[in-house]
């Protein structure tokens, strides 16, 4: 074996160990070079200089934490063998940076719960809560409702089981979806729009159309999306075969895509629902909610929460138990549509529009 084979073959050990990267940060690290990717609009030199400043911050990164590991390792083998030599224990432990100071990013797709508790007061979701509570470790499809085998292309016609007993939830973040001008872009356009904003409705299973009912959901939608339609499902597109992959369900043939921006200002909220439970969109599988907002943030509050649900008398009820997530600028969250979830009250003390808590949240289609 040649030095370089050695070498590749112990950067693709590290590479596949949580304590160097964890896969969180890689989903961030696969964003950030698509958006960098996006941002130098074929210019193969800004393309090579952003490539290789992210590169060199990894590469630092990635030394410091292997160096930790390895001599944390070397640590454990000479205790194991009963060496005493304290100052062997010492020197190995010199050599041994440890990695950076200060917060790092969660380690693996199950932690998405960060952030302040909803504020004190009457809440509008249906059930006791006692969250949040992530689940720990991987998670099994959302009550194994998906199954089925990957075809030759890529794509397969998703099947639909019995409904199970319990749907738990379970979710997927990514990081800085959007480039950094692209997003500043996507806020004008919301704020320049104002006025095309709409109530929102819900759906009702004995109207012909969508009915308002503030008692339910209060927020104001946005249909006409521009050219923002096109750009977020093509970077939906692109990370779509991670997201199924960790949300563990089969792929499945896209046929459309529904996407609005929501502006959820002072006390508005969506109470519990899903997404897909009235016949008239029962063709709706997957769920995505991208975080968006003004700088700095003026809004609290507006948190979603994925609840775990239990099967009673035909229909899905919380057991008191969800995740949590807490709107994050440039980040986006995918669940299947069939869990149920809310959106918390927000409080927006100066009500200004502009102040708002935005989403572009939307629906893939079987």
């Amino acid at each position: 074996m040649t030095t370089k084979q050695m070498l590749d073959a112990f950067s693709d050990t590290l590479m596949q160990d949580e304590r160097i990267l964890s896969a969180r940060e890689r989903e961030l690290l696969t964003s950030l070079l698509q958006n960098a990717r996006a941002a130098a609009n074929g210019n193969p030199q800004t393309r090579a200089a952003v490539t290789a400043a992210i590169s060199q911050a990894l590469g630092e990164t990635v030394g410091q934490r292997a160096f930790a590991v390895l001599g944390s390792s070397m640590v454990e083998r000479i205790l194991a063998g009963g060496a005493e030599d304290a100052a062997s224990i010492e020197t190995v432990s010199a050599m041994s940076p440890q990695p950076p100071a200060g917060p790092q990013p969660p380690a693996g797709p199950h932690t998405p719960v960060r952030g302040p508790q909803p504020p004190a007061g009457p809440q509008p979701p249906a059930g006791p809560m006692k969250g949040p509570q992530p689940p720990a470790g991987p998670q099994p499809p959302a009550g194994g409702r998906y199954h089925g085998q990957t075809e030759p292309d890529g794509k397969v016609a998703v099947a639909v089981a019995e409904h199970p007993e319990i749907l738990s939830a379970q979710c997927a973040v990514l990081d800085e979806f959007l480039a950094p001008q692209e997003l500043e872009e996507l806020v004008k356009y919301a704020l320049e729009h104002e006025s095309d904003f709409r109530t929102s409705e819900v759906i009702s299973p004995n109207a012909d159309q969508g009915i308002t009912n503030y008692d339910h959901r209060r927020s104001r939608v946005l249909l006409e999306l521009g050219r923002f339609q096109d750009l977020v499902v093509e970077r939906i597109q692109n990370v779509l075969p991670r997201i199924i992959q960790k949300l563990g369900i089969e792929r499945f043939t896209v046929s459309h895509v529904e996407a609005q921006i929501t502006a959820s200002n002072d006390g508005d909220f969506f109470r519990s629902h899903s997404d897909n439970g009235d016949e008239k969109i029962a063709s709706r599988e997957l769920t995505f909610v991208y975080f968006f907002h003004g700088e700095p943030r003026q809004f609290a509050g507006g948190e979603l929460r994925i609840h775990d649900s239990r099967l009673q008398d035909g229909q899905y009820i919380s057991t008191g138990k969800y995740q949590t997530i807490e709107p994050q600028q440039n980040q986006i969250v995918f669940f299947p549509c069939s869990l149920l979830h809310e959106i918390t009250p927000v409080e927006c003390p100066s009500r200004a529009f502009a102040d708002s808590r935005f989403t572009f949240n939307g629906w893939l289609h079987r």
